[in-house]
């Protein structure tokens, strides 16, 4: 019975576990600045192999820094994964 009742608060843990790991994110929308704002860009990345990482840095309107990353998918588009927004000079 002692064994039953340390086995199932580790068994309840990795349930909980495994549901965290599988829900997929929301996925990062383009602002005014992103390199895929009003749509893909018209030139593709021909010479850049899939996978490859594209950084893009701006300020947003209301003058913050904003950081943004690209990974090249394999039909030549741009897919936004990462924005960090902060002051640009930080404390």
């Amino acid at each position: 019975m002692t064994m039953m009742k340390a086995f199932l608060p580790a068994l309840f843990a990795a349930a909980l576990l495994a549901g965290c790991s599988s829900a997929d994110t929301a996925a990062l929308e383009p602002i005014p600045g992103s390199i895929t704002y009003g749509g893909q860009p018209r030139t593709k990345l021909s010479k850049s192999p899939v996978g490859s990482v594209v950084y893009n840095q701006f300020y947003n309107e209301t003058g913050q820094r904003v950081e943004e990353t690209y990974i090249l998918q394999p039909d030549r588009s741009l897919k936004l994964v990462r924005r960090e927004v902060g002051p640009d000079f930080p404390d």
